[in-house]
């Protein structure tokens, strides 16, 4: 039989902006959707550096993937949309930073612009442990 899809909501990120849900879980499986640098209360950031967007998306994918039941020692696959190619080491330094050890499977994409002017988005796969 396979598995149903379960829509996941996270409470410690503001609610998504479109037609779609924070994440998917299908079994053990995971499917972010892409995070930008947007508030808990929904306040947007684009005004901020990069780094500091970097990070409020990162701790956005991380809540998401923490409300469905998987930390950052569980994420498989990150996909990072980022303008402008020059911020990839940036993110990278901050990611390797707040991951670790943990080295998921990974993709930088760089774009020439994002919803709201936002410098990155991140999106992933993460496997559910309870």
């Amino acid at each position: 039989m396979a598995d149903s899809l379960k829509p996941i909501a996270c409470p410690d990120t503001a609610p998504p902006g479109g037609h779609y849900s924070a994440a998917m879980a299908c079994g053990d499986l995971v499917f972010i959707s892409g995070q930008l640098p947007i508030l808990p209360d929904g306040s947007h950031t684009a005004d901020r550096d990069f780094e500091a967007q970097a990070m409020i998306a990162l701790d956005n994918f991380l809540a998401v993937a923490a409300a469905a039941g998987a930390g950052p020692e569980d994420v498989a696959k990150v996909t990072v949309y980022v303008v402008g190619i020059d911020n990839w080491p940036r993110f990278n330094r901050l990611y390797a930073r707040r991951m670790g050890e943990h080295r998921p499977a990974r993709a930088i994409v760089p774009v020439p612009e994002l919803h709201y002017g936002y410098l990155i988005e991140i999106e992933g796969v993460a496997i559910r442990r309870r």
